[in-house]
């Protein structure tokens, strides 16, 4: 059930990697309406390069007093980057909060699990946050956007990533999915297109959980089975390019290859347009599964 927008709420804004609590209290502010409460958890600088689990620790227990000192108070979530990660493991340990949820907002997070932490840890050893970085949460994203209502925000500075996040990471089925440009990845916690873009959202609450009409079945279905190979990790497209046409598929899809000079296998899915429609990499432990998967996807989807 989601409540009223003119009912006062909690409102969480959560900072995520190598930051504080400054800025996204900032937004918090700028966001808040007459008697909103502001929850703006500072997590510390430095822990943020460790683990994530013991943040999300800090802020589920600043989350369960909250809920005690304002019981009827419904919430409104926003996190930035990896705070968009910590509350979507708080709130898959938490099915019990999700009645109390106006809306969830993700400012730039790697839902799908950072490029950056995949290549700081490719064999997933636990060096520092990358292994937590990396992890793909997709599926946690979808199963809650199925239940509450959740916005996606993402910023294409570059031609393909906000300069540190790719686009197509931030996004996930069954979310309202918000597209800024020429915003840089630390300015998106409390640009004012980002507020404005909050705000929008939340002016459609109660509103009914996005059905995604505007996607390709055919495209979607493809790009579900390239998600699923395991180490897959989601790309920036600029290097869409250079990739061959490693198999041509039915409806004028081409699934295309490039090798990194490091030895990084990435795949490409274009349509009939040319155009890019999916983007990933593997890590060299996973470069043998990758092309064994491919084949299986080659032959399903070939007439």
């Amino acid at each position: 059930m989601v409540h009223t927008p003119t009912r006062p709420y909690v409102l969480f804004v959560q900072h995520g990697w190598h930051d504080t609590n400054r800025r996204m209290h900032r937004l918090g502010l700028a966001l808040a309406e007459a008697k909103t409460e502001v929850i703006a958890p500072n997590l510390g600088l430095i822990k943020t390069w460790w683990r994530i689990d013991p943040l999300i620790e800090q802020v589920e227990q600043i989350a369960i007093a909250t809920r005690d000192q304002y019981p009827d108070r419904p919430w409104r979530i926003v996190g930035h980057s990896m705070g968009g990660l910590i509350w979507l493991e708080l709130l898959q340990r938490h099915p019990e909060w999700w009645t109390r949820i106006d809306a969830v907002s993700l400012i730039s997070s790697p839902v799908g699990g950072a490029d950056l932490g995949r290549i700081l840890d490719p064999y997933r050893w636990g060096i520092g946050i990358a292994r937590d970085l990396g992890t793909d949460r997709r599926a946690i994203a979808e199963h809650l956007a199925r239940q509450v209502p959740m916005q996606t925000i993402a910023s294409d500075y570059d031609g393909g990533s906000d300069g540190t996040v790719p686009i197509q990471c931030s996004q996930f089925r069954h979310a309202s999915y918000t597209q800024l440009s020429g915003i840089r990845h630390d300015n998106t916690k409390d640009h004012p297109e980002v507020t404005a873009a909050i705000q929008t959202f939340w002016q459609t609450l109660p509103n009914p959980l996005v059905q995604d009409q505007n996607q390709d079945p055919y495209e979607d279905a493809i790009i579900t089975e390239l998600q699923a190979i395991p180490g897959m990790t989601d790309a920036h497209r600029r290097d869409f390019h250079q990739a061959r046409v490693w198999a041509t598929l039915s409806q004028g899809f081409t699934l295309r290859t490039w090798r990194h000079p490091l030895g990084i296998h990435h795949i490409f899915l274009a349509d009939a347009a040319n155009r890019c429609r999916f983007a990933g990499f593997v890590g060299w432990a996973d470069t043998q599964g990758l092309y064994q998967q491919l084949t299986v996807i080659k032959q399903r989807w070939t007439d």
